[in-house]
């Protein structure tokens, strides 16, 4: 027990009412009191609130999220410091995390977006990283509902200007529609950095005696006890606001905890922050985000097992008279505080007033393993002068009661009633349906947002927004050698499916992304995850939660993908009305997930768009009119409802099939791959057409349904499936028409020949027959800039030259893959044919293909290559 802290000018006495308002429960608190052997202060009240809120304690996911694989041949760091670190080879690694704004989103949006973003970068580039790529996960209430307009125009400009400003490219993600996000939208963002493997910075207070420094923005009283905000439901319009009792808020009315963002200031940091890992003078850095200056130092003493004293007089600031509570408590942008090594303090000044950055010893590391805060009653620097009093503790409590002996809840599960099938009708005019899914808001192009956002700056985008993934170039330098290494980025979640099974619709989640990341060329080496769901006090959505987490624990695992950073954000729901009339409305439970891919080669990059007249394209993975409809944008068109059973997903034979999409294109058989997700295969072709970036040609595609299929489910069902195409070395000199009509024979025939058996299914693009879905695709999709189809067509014209058919097994998640058939099986008269060097080529070629398919363990099928030019 220790003697209880000096009452500070404005401290509030402990009541009922008050602990409430602090979101403690009657048990917390009493745990509180055990802890301490006391009564705690008002500031230690409003210490315990935000760190044992689920926001930084996670005190009701931790006991599930043990369960989650996060270890691997290539992590360096997984959960558990600010951002998960992978090896990439040649001495680099990736740092990465994906983050929840989602409550301050929605309160005001311009700011709570880009203050995600703002936070986001300074978790990955804290680990030593230079910030290379952002992407973002957007969740929006129904388009019709009166706020939804203002919520998205502002959060998209949010992200645009924090983004842009700094300097780092946003250069992919996702946005979803849906009424149950009317009353809490969903703000995810996600960043990845790139470090040197032996300049990786950790959040720990290491070396007793080291000095304790702040730099970067000054303190305001904005975002006090934000933290504590995003662990709590909205409610009633007060309630909503997040707001919670402060001295000056009872006096002078409600406060807001908003955060404002400064992208000019995080630049400045990141640039000296870049310049102090170089010096090599740091022992530890943390970003002060959540929780502020108190979980930044609580979270550092906590992982180096040490305990820290804080001097608050010495805090820079920019708001009068400011109280211990709202020092600690504060979350304003742009600081961080770091642990220098003893004698370097002057260095770190130096390179901070450098930048134009504020710092200040404020403390130092001590063996105590207690975290003490001291300030002199009624002193405030703005006033000038120096503190005349003598100095009083405000603060203090054992590092472990406030980080590994933190509540840890096993919550109440019980499973939700299983969702009713809904009758759906059969497609009279698929032309129709397709017309009306490709306008609706969860499939219509979102060019008209990732246009609002930088994402060529830096240079090195080499496949911009508007594919399955994005890939980033990034020339790494060490000892006087620069390696180009290549990135690929990919997000993804389905909430309908989450919420018709957890486990299924999380796996979907991990095998989509990481489908992604295989279509544009790139291995999956890593994942990190945001988990969104509704209060956990409630049974259902707590069993919601956990099934979930199984079930991208067992994903991750069979595709042999670890999570190696994450976040959970709960209570998002609306409660509206009091006692019996109170009515819940939770979200859809939404486990977002990023991936980081890695390339071999920049000539490995695929794209989803169709490249040319007469490519066949190759259905590979299940049909989807199997799975049905329950989930699809087409039951949700049709009916406005969410019911029946989910798709399920096969994970050995999706593996399999990953393995062989990313094996054909790495040796450079795949002219474009795309998977098949929302809206279905119909939409997946119409998105093939038309998504080409600059003036490339729409293209038009014929497609035969295999008889006596429901057409609505073949077309439009949302079970896993992938399609690609893949370009064939001209093998005889041919006149340009006499080789456009052959191949285009060609893949009529290889159309015709696979409707007569279950796999694969083989689809003919043709700008000859262009059918009014993929003019209307054409209307909706995205152009890009002449310069971007210069720095792609390296890469196409490396691929255009490389033989090859396209193959694939009939099992897992599907794929479209686009074939450009100029050239037959060995013995075929096109091969005889050719010129000898040539013909040598396409037998190497064939050989290559039939062994990806051997190494899967079975034939799949037969050649899709089978019709072959007469």
């Amino acid at each position: 027990m220790t003697a209880a802290p000096h009452a500070f000018p404005g401290d509030l006495p402990i009541e009922d009412s008050l602990i409430k308002q602090h979101k403690l429960t009657p048990d917390e608190y009493a745990r509180v009191e055990k802890a301490l052997g006391r009564k705690p202060s008002y500031t230690e009240l409003g210490v315990f609130s935000v760190m044992w809120s689920e926001h930084c304690s996670y005190k009701s996911s931790r006991v599930h999220l043990r369960r989650l694989p996060t270890k691997g041949p290539r992590v360096i760091q997984g959960p558990g410091e600010n951002a998960g670190v992978v090896d990439i080879g040649d001495g680099f690694a990736a740092v990465f995390k994906m983050e929840s704004h989602n409550h301050p989103s929605f309160i005001e949006p311009y700011q709570g977006a880009a203050t995600g973003v703002g936070g986001i970068l300074r978790d990955v580039f804290t680990m030593g990283a230079r910030p290379i790529a952002s992407l973002n996960s957007l969740r929006f209430g129904s388009p019709d509902h009166p706020r939804t307009p203002e919520l998205l125009r502002g959060v998209v400009a949010g992200i645009g200007g924090y983004g842009n400003s700094i300097g780092v490219p946003t250069v992919g993600g996702e946005v979803q529609f849906d009424p149950s996000y009317d009353g809490n939208i969903l703000v995810n963002a996600f960043t990845c950095g790139v470090a040197r493997t032996d300049r990786i910075f950790y959040g720990r207070a290491a070396g007793i005696g080291n000095p304790i420094l702040y730099i970067g923005a000054k303190t305001g009283r904005d975002g006090i006890h934000g933290a504590t905000m995003a662990s709590d439901e909205f409610g009633s319009a007060k309630e909503g606001t997040g707001e919670l009792a402060t001295a000056s808020s009872i006096k002078k009315g409600v406060r807001s905890t908003m955060q404002v963002g400064d992208p000019f200031m995080e630049k400045l940091l990141l640039e000296a922050c870049l310049e102090l890992f170089a010096a090599d003078v740091l022992e530890g850095i943390q970003d002060m985000g959540a929780a502020g200056l108190t979980s930044s130092s609580v979270e550092m003493a906590g992982r180096a097992g040490n305990g820290i004293e804080i001097d608050l007089d010495l805090i820079p600031r920019r708001a009068r008279k400011m109280t211990p509570y709202e020092l600690l408590l504060s979350e304003s942008q742009e600081r961080m505080l770091l642990v220098a090594k003893r004698g370097c303090e002057d260095a770190v000044i130096a390179i901070c007033k450098k930048w134009d950055l504020d710092a200040a010893i404020v403390g130092r590391v001590t063996d105590s393993k207690r975290w003490v805060v001291k300030a002199t009653p009624g002193f405030d620097p703005l006033d000038g002068g120096s503190p005349s009093g003598e100095k009083q503790i405000a603060a203090d409590i054992p590092v472990d009661v406030l980080t590994d002996d933190a509540p840890l809840y096993d919550r109440p599960r019980q499973s939700a009633p299983v969702s009713a099938n809904v009758d759906v009708p059969e497609s009279t005019d698929p032309s129709a349906d397709l017309l009306a899914l490709l306008g609706s808001p969860n499939v219509g192009s979102r060019a008209w947002i990732w246009r609002q956002y930088d994402h060529i700056v830096r240079g090195g985008t080499v496949v911009r927004p508007g594919s399955d993934a994005a890939v980033v170039r990034v020339p790494c330098s060490r000892d006087g050698k620069v390696i180009d290494k290549h990135l690929a980025f990919a997000v993804d979640c389905n909430g309908r499916f989450v919420e018709l099974s957890p486990e299924e619709g999380a796996k979907m989640a991990i095998a989509e992304v990481c489908r992604n990341l295989v279509c544009s060329g790139a291995e999956p080496i890593g994942i990190t995850d945001c988990l969104n769901f509704a209060s956990p006090e409630v049974p259902t959505t707590m069993d919601q939660i956990a099934r979930a987490i199984d079930g991208l624990a067992e994903a991750c695992r069979a595709l042999e993908v670890p999570i190696v950073s994450g976040n959970v954000s709960l209570y998002n729901e609306t409660n509206e009305g009091e006692g019996a009339s109170r009515v819940r409305r939770p979200i859809l439970p939404t486990p977002s997930v990023a991936a980081v891919g890695l390339l071999q080669k920049e000539t490995d990059v695929v794209t989803q768009w169709f490249a040319g007249e007469g490519d066949v394209v190759f259905l590979l993975g299940t049909d989807a009119g199997e799975a049905g409809l329950g989930g699809s944008e087409y039951q949700s068109l049709k009916s406005g409802k969410l019911g029946g059973p989910a798709p399920r997903i096969d994970l050995d034979a999706e593996k399999k099939l990953q393995k062989l999409v990313l094996d054909l294109a790495r040796g450079q058989l795949l002219a474009s791959a795309h998977d098949v997700a929302d809206g279905g295969l119909a939409v997946a072709i119409a998105e093939c057409c038309a998504t080409a970036p600059g003036s490339k040609p729409a293209f038009g595609a014929k497609v035969t349904v295999p008889a006596g299929a429901s057409v609505a489910a073949s077309l439009f069902g949302e079970a896993p499936l992938v399609s690609s195409s893949r370009f064939a070395r001209r093998t005889a000199r041919r006149s340009k028409s006499r080789q456009r009509r052959r191949a285009f024979r060609s893949s009529s025939s290889a159309a015709r020949a696979a409707t007569r058996s279950p796999s694969p299914s083989a689809l003919t693009p043709s700008t000859s027959r262009c059918p009014p879905f993929a003019k209307r695709a054409s209307a909706v999709s995205s152009r890009s800039s002449a310069p971007e189809r210069q720095r792609e067509g390296g890469a196409r014209q490396a691929r255009q030259t490389s033989p090859g058919r396209s193959i694939g097994p009939g099992n897992g998640r599907a794929f479209l893959l686009v074939a450009r058939i100029r050239s037959g099986l060995p013995g075929s008269r096109a091969i005889q044919s050719a010129p000898s060097h040539a013909r040598q080529a396409l037998v190497n070629d064939e050989t290559r293909v039939r062994r990806a398919l051997e190494s899967m363990g079975r034939w799949v099928g037969r050649w899709c290559g089978s019709c072959r030019l007469a």
